[in-house]
């Protein structure tokens, strides 16, 4: 069964451009992971940005969390203090899901 996350993103105003780009080169490397299904980057009218992430299974989830690009992410966010508060994150398994 797949496994969805919801994750929420709080970057500061100052740094939300930076965000955002270093996000273009997270999105395009999960995309290319083998057990990502989908990969999907919103920006809330609250400034607050929000990835869609449906992979495969827990493993795939794993995989991701220790691929380069998702940990040069979260390495760069740290250490240039980008966001506002921690990221949020809701992992959910489907219920009533449209096909498509």
């Amino acid at each position: 069964m797949s496994i969805a996350l919801f994750a929420t993103l709080s970057p500061l105003p100052k740094h939300r451009e930076v965000v955002l780009q270093a996000l273009e080169a997270l999105v395009q490397g999960t995309r290319n992971e083998p057990g990502n299904l989908r990969y999907d980057l919103y920006a809330g009218d609250d400034g607050s940005l929000q990835l869609y992430e449906l992979y495969r299974n827990q493993a795939a989830i794993d995989a991701h969390r220790a691929s380069p690009h998702y940990q040069a992410f979260r390495e760069a966010a740290v250490a240039g203090g980008w966001m506002a508060a921690p990221t949020q994150v809701v992992q959910a398994v489907p219920v009533n899901v449209a096909k498509g």
